[in-house]
């Protein structure tokens, strides 16, 4: 993908050198969605980064003053099959006729606080938008991630719905898979061009 460069952030391909940040903020994972993703060696992170660095669906989220990767940003239209050999250096919408994009992000907690994540994903949905077309974003979100749920809100993002038991990342005690309540944020593209009208 293009770079997209904001006030403090680079929004790029993962790199190789990107394997020691992605290992920091992978190994310990704050929310139970990201426990599949959990790594724990640095070769481990070093295959990852390769594989990412050829995947335009994750998107590494740096500081612009030392390339230092801090977190990433990932999605996908609806109807794209990330586990697909065809060649994914291309734009959102190359995967399917959808206009939907699905949105997610995963950031190191030695940047919380500083306003990264929500510069970052303003960035990307400008992007998603006014470069590729789509006409829908929406994220799901765990009704404990709280900060995730915040970040939405600050997105601009509507809650559209609370699904029970929807998903399962993680076991029980017992060993039965412990089920996620989980809601649905989501906006439009019209909804987004007034919000950025009325901010002017």
């Amino acid at each position: 993908m293009q770079n997209i460069v904001t006030d403090r952030l680079i929004l790029r391909n993962f790199a190789a050198t990107d394997a020691a940040g992605l290992l920091e903020y992978t190994a310990n994972p704050r929310v139970n969605c990201f426990m599949d993703h959990q790594m724990s060696t640095l070769e481990e992170a070093a295959a990852e980064v390769e594989k990412r660095s050829k995947d335009d669906s994750h998107i590494a989220v740096c500081l612009k003053d030392s390339n230092e990767i801090i977190g990433e940003l990932f999605g996908m239209t609806e109807g794209h099959d990330p586990d697909s050999d065809s060649d994914s250096k291309s734009n959102p919408k190359s995967k399917s006729d959808s206009d939907t994009y699905s949105v997610g992000w995963n950031f190191n907690g030695r940047f919380e606080g500083k306003g990264y994540a929500s510069e970052s994903a303003r960035a990307f949905m400008e992007y998603l938008f006014m470069e590729q077309g789509i006409r829908r974003i929406y994220a799901y979100v765990e009704d404990d991630n709280f900060r995730s749920q915040k970040l939405c809100e600050k997105l601009g993002m509507r809650r559209e719905g609370l699904f029970l038991e929807f998903i399962s990342f993680v076991k029980n005690e017992d060993g039965t898979p412990k089920y996620e309540n989980t809601y649905q944020y989501a906006i439009l593209k019209k909804e987004w061009l007034a919000q950025q009208a009325t901010a002017k």
